[in-house]
């Protein structure tokens, strides 16, 4: 069986990309290997250097896993759709519209 492709929109496989460079920068600051991050994270360096290239075709689980070798960068995962601006906007309309027909 093979690989499935994914495909990507062009700004989502360059903030893929740029990611990979960020991860890839937080482990040279910091004097780790790509050896002793695949050790820690129980993959293989090539996962390492594909994460760090910002690969679509690694799966979240190894990019969390590759992340928590680096120190414990894993938590920042929880940054992700955090802060959802537009969400929130939009059940804030629902609510005003709500209020507005005597729902509320």
């Amino acid at each position: 069986m093979g690989k499935k492709s994914v495909t990507l929109m062009p700004k989502t496989g360059k903030i893929l990309e740029d990611m990979g460079e960020q991860i890839r920068l937080a482990r040279m600051r910091r004097k780790i290997t790509v050896a002793l991050v695949a050790e820690r994270a129980g993959v293989s360096r090539a996962s390492v250097w594909a994460v760090e290239k910002g690969s679509a075709a690694v799966a979240i689980g190894i990019y969390a896993a590759v992340l928590h070798a680096i120190n414990g960068l894993d938590k920042d995962l929880l940054k992700v759709a955090a802060d959802d601006e537009l969400g929130q906007k939009l059940r804030d309309i629902e609510l005003l519209n709500k209020y507005r027909k005597g729902d509320a």
